[in-house]
């Protein structure tokens, strides 16, 4: 069964749903671009079923779907959560989810994209361009870190270095910020893609063309850690740690 997740981490940035909004639609215009037929007619996240709603992305639609979906107190503090997903025809299913606006030290703010399918495998246009959805997240929201992986492959990771679900780490790739890129060894299995900010995507697939191993992803894991580049983060967190 596929199973793949391209994420992104970031640490306190105050945002209303309005900047939220915008972000979103821009993360949803570039994958639109990236691969048409599977972002394609994006489902209010309810039932996970047809008859659930279609929301037409705009920016004010968004951010509207934004404020009916969050109506609790401190919303500036604990951040705004949301979920679309698409399931097209021959398509894995996508479901697209932020977490963002949050301004608690002992929480981060997120952006992740899930495909799942009984049907289709990792040989997928979509699938092998996983690691441009990744510099997508990287450049529009501005994130601190952030991987691409399939389960076994983050179990493997998680299981080999005892990393808590917000440790940073690598997987079939992987987004490094500014300050951990400076520290990233030459020499590493994949590709080198420098994105906005001065970040860095190492793309172990070499843009889809190969599958890494998972004793591939745990060496460049140790690699990394050992130069500094996936250090923990400490809580509380700044933006400044990640």
């Amino acid at each position: 069964m596929l199973y793949v997740v391209v994420n992104g981490l970031w640490g306190p940035r105050e945002e209303g749903p309005q900047e939220i909004a915008g972000r979103w639609f821009d993360t949803l215009t570039r994958l639109k671009d990236i691969d048409g037929p599977t972002f394609d007619a994006w489902h209010e996240s309810e039932g996970g079923i047809e008859s659930d709603p279609v929301l037409k992305p705009s920016v004010p639609a968004l951010a509207e779907y934004i404020e009916r979906k969050n109506t609790g107190p401190d919303l500036d503090v604990v951040g705004y959560t949301s979920s679309l997903w698409a399931r097209n025809p021959g398509m894995p299913q996508a479901t697209s989810a932020i977490h963002a606006g949050g301004t608690s030290l002992y929480a981060a703010n997120s952006v992740s994209l899930a495909f799942r399918s009984r049907e289709v495998d990792e040989s997928a246009e979509v699938i092998r361009r996983a690691p441009d959805i990744l510099r997508a997240f990287a450049e529009v929201w501005d994130i601190d870190g952030g991987q691409v992986y399939s389960k076994p492959q983050y179990r493997a990771v998680a299981d080999q270095f005892d990393l808590r679900n917000t440790d940073p780490r690598c997987g079939r790739a992987v987004f490094l910020s500014a300050n951990r890129a400076a520290l990233a060894p030459e020499g590493l299995p994949g590709t080198y893609v420098r994105t906005a900010h001065s970040g860095l995507v190492i793309d172990l697939t070499r843009g889809g063309t190969q599958s890494p191993a998972i004793e591939t992803i745990i060496e460049t894991n140790r690699q990394l850690r050992a130069a500094g580049a996936l250090e923990p983060l400490p809580q509380p967190f700044g933006r400044d740690k990640l």
